[in-house]
């Protein structure tokens, strides 16, 4: 008699439920098996897939410092690490009910009857209360569905911290931009005070108008405003470096020119094809909300069948502590009922198609998050195949430009020329320098964009996992 309520307790842990859920079938990802190639690509020799770190394209010691120092305290990595924590708690939640809740109580009394005497009553009860039989796999498939909503949590707060480094780097190499800056204002400020030492000069000697002082006065304020806009470029630079790292930030660590912050950010690998962006976050979270929905209808697909409920209940009860383990003192009880809807206006079948309909529009996110991920690393291959030959024209025309104001200015000073050459001059060196800068910084900024459009940062996920 005692051997059958411990079958009864075993049997549930016996019974294995079916899965209703359709098989998940990724598509064949909806893009070229290459990268484009033209005047506008660099060819990419078809090689193995690489395994990027951060550490192969952001190679300066002192940008990798600071990257490690944003990943320990970012406080946004650090809310998507406790969303992953939360997800990951929500499927042992679900996956509990899978499994019989067994609990015990003991109780004693005690009951004084006078002249009587007193007795006393003492009671133990264990045992399973509402546990559902997983016939049909629903309590599985929802477990399931959960579990890849996790990863799919996992992989968003990979994407968190893609971005993280990315937007840092980008920081990093906007600091030495508006370092590059600051100095240009600065030496066109310190030419501008000279060209009005010489007009002052001129125009006391009777050798030149009026309008030529006030022309280089309007130089020399243009640049002292410049100055003080890069000046505050540059505290904006740090504030937004600041925040990024989590806290404050040791300036030796930044660059002091964009020819330093270049140098520190490598290009990409060659060899890379297009099947890497599979390992990007983002597709990466498609994918397992595409899972979690095929999950979903199995869950709702066994919602049409009978739900079937095991309880049990095993005890003792005595009326003495001397006799509470005695044989006629245990005593156990069993039951189970099965319970359908009979008439429910079809609500369950179409809980089954709104998990198809969901399933179908995952499986389109996921195709387009495929598709977006190969343009965003097209279009920075388009700009990294042109860069070169644009920064090239960028420094030859910075080169003529000066040539062209040194000249202007000794024609003047020979009085050749009018002081409107030479202030023309002067205004296209400066945007000539302006445009140099701007597009060594593209240069660096592609850079970053190909890191974070291939998404292939070998360390991604690392972190969360070990939280």
């Amino acid at each position: 008699m005692r051997r059958a309520p411990l079958a009864l307790a075993a049997l549930p842990l016996l019974l294995a439920g079916c899965s209703l859920a359709p098989q998940t079938v990724l598509p064949t990802p909806p893009v070229p098996q290459s990268w484009p190639v033209g005047d506008a690509y660099l060819a990419h020799s078809e090689a193995a897939l690489p395994i990027l770190s951060y550490t192969q394209i952001f190679t300066d010691p002192r940008l990798q410092t600071l990257v490690e120092q944003a990943l320990a305290a970012n406080r946004d990595l650090r809310t998507a690490y406790a969303n992953v924590a939360a997800a990951r708690a929500q499927v042992r939640v679900t996956r509990a009910a899978q499994f019989p809740a067994i609990g015990a109580s003991a109780g004693a009394g005690y009951a004084d009857r006078g002249a009587g005497g007193g007795s006393g009553d003492f009671a133990v009860q264990g045992g399973i209360t509402g546990f559902e039989l997983d016939l049909f796999g629903r309590l599985a498939n929802a477990t399931e569905a959960d579990r890849n909503r996790a990863l799919a949590t996992e992989a968003a707060s990979r994407t968190v911290r893609l971005a993280l480094i990315a937007d840092l780097a980008g920081a990093w190499a906007a600091y030495g931009a508006d370092r590059d800056l600051l100095a240009i204002a600065e030496d066109t400020a310190a030419n501008a005070r000279e060209a009005v030492r010489l007009t002052r000069a001129r125009l006391d000697g009777g050798i030149a108008p009026r309008t030529d002082l006030r022309q280089a006065e309007q130089i020399l304020a243009t640049a002292e405003d410049s100055i003080a806009q890069q000046k505050t470029a540059l505290a904006q630079d740090e504030n937004a470096i600041r925040l990024l790292v989590g806290g404050e930030v040791d300036r030796a660590l930044l660059p002091a020119t964009l020819a330093e912050a270049s140098a520190g950010i490598a290009a990409p690998p060659a060899g890379v094809r297009s099947e890497i962006l599979l390992r990007r976050p983002d597709v990466i979270e498609a994918e397992y909300r595409l899972r979690a929905a095929n999950a979903d209808i199995g869950a709702a697909r066994a919602r049409l069948f009978p739900a079937i409920s095991l309880t049990g209940l095993v005890g003792f009860a005595s009326d003495a502590l001397s006799g509470l383990f005695d044989g006629g003192a245990f005593n156990w009880s069993a039951g189970a009922d099965a319970s359908a809807s009979i008439f429910d206006f079809g609500g369950r079948r179409a809980g089954v198609a709104v998990s198809e309909a969901q399933r179908d529009a995952a499986l389109s996110s996921y195709e387009g998050a495929i598709q977006t991920a190969f343009r965003d690393v097209a279009d920075a291959l388009a700009v990294q195949g042109t860069i070169a030959e644009r920064v090239r024209a960028a420094a030859a025309n910075s080169e003529a430009t000066a040539d062209t104001a040194a000249l202007t200015e000794a024609r003047y000073s020979g009085g050749v020329d009018s002081f409107l050459s030479s202030l023309d001059a002067q205004r296209s060196l400066y945007s000539a320098r302006r445009s140099e800068t701007a597009t060594r910084l593209l240069l660096a900024q592609t850079r970053i964009a190909l890191f974070r459009a291939l998404g292939g940062d070998s360390g991604a996920g690392s972190d969360a996992a070990a939280r």
